[in-house]
């Protein structure tokens, strides 16, 4: 298998908003999806996001979506969104790949580190992010209001 990485581009766009649905249905929450294509395509050109692909024989088979928030408390922080790998390619290293594509962003943009979000019955994503020594922060609660 020729696994590589890249920066994602604008034309990736659709590949990637197919593996976000994947990943929302393995999440059992596909209902929740309203985001769009072409809503992707204008708050990346809008550089609201960037991207990291996983490709085998050209197919988009992995993402890493990231942006850019501030910690008063921390300074420049890079928020991993989500990190995606289809589900017949798991198993296979991507992951461990993009993720360190994205570790390697928040260093070459002179962040003070990372952060992102797993859901806790998600038990493979928990192991894997503890092989980095990842914090799990069990005081803060995540709120949302959706508009």
């Amino acid at each position: 298998m020729n696994v590589t990485t890249r920066q994602g581009t604008l034309e990736d766009i659709p590949g990637v908003f197919e593996l976000v649905k994947e990943l929302a249905i393995f999440e059992r929450a596909l209902d929740q999806v309203s985001n769009t294509v072409d809503r992707m395509k204008q708050d990346y050109d809008n550089k609201l996001y960037d991207f990291f692909v996983a490709e085998n024989e050209e197919k988009i088979i992995g993402l890493s979506l990231y942006y850019f928030r501030y910690s008063t408390w921390k300074g420049k922080r890079l928020y991993m969104e989500d990190i995606i790998v289809t589900e017949a390619m798991r198993g296979h290293g991507i992951g461990k790949l993009l993720f360190d594509a994205t570790v390697q962003a928040a260093h070459d943009t002179h962040c003070t580190g990372m952060m992102w979000q797993v859901l806790d019955w998600n038990i493979s994503a928990v192991g894997f992010y503890r092989k980095y020594g990842t914090r799990f922060d069990d005081e803060w609660v995540n709120c949302n209001l959706d508009f």
